[in-house]
């Protein structure tokens, strides 16, 4: 008798935003889907690259996204750890959104390096990663038994 754990819709939807991060990540690095890709610093405001040629990447800020990538793959293998990555990297995106309004773009504060576009991407990531972090999703369901 084979035992089937079903995953609830939490920890499907950390997994998908894990993988939009993984995928951020690697993106990051392919010259053409990153403009001025000669122009990447490992950080700061004087890394010239830009995603999709809009939002500010460097090699750290890549490597951000591959972390955040695996941090929600892992954290989706179970209900709380779900909850956890999606309220708890809410939180993180919110303060990165801050941070972006805070600073002076062209100075050394900027290491990430962060723009106008990624500010606005923090916060609708922030927003709604809180969101599927806490907003009710239906009953879990517990492992079934004799599942093929």
């Amino acid at each position: 008798m084979e035992t089937e754990v079903r995953r609830t819709p939490r920890q499907l939807l950390a997994a998908i935003v894990g993988v939009v991060f993984l995928l951020v990540g690697v993106l990051g690095f392919i010259p053409g889907v990153t403009t001025n890709y000669d122009m990447m610093a490992f950080a700061g405001h004087d890394s010239g690259a830009l995603l999709l040629g809009v939002f500010a990447v460097s090699i750290l800020h890549n490597i951000v996204h591959l972390a955040f990538g695996v941090a929600g793959l892992a954290l989706a293998r179970t209900a709380s750890g779900a909850r956890a990555f999606l309220v708890g990297g809410g939180v993180i995106y919110l303060v990165l959104w801050l941070y972006g309004l805070l600073i002076d773009h062209g100075s050394a504060a900027n290491f990430v390096p962060v723009n106008t576009a990624d500010n606005w991407l923090h916060l609708g990531l922030g927003v709604g990663m809180i969101a599927l972090g806490l907003i009710p999703l239906g009953a879990t369901r517990g492992p079934v038994a004799g599942s093929r």
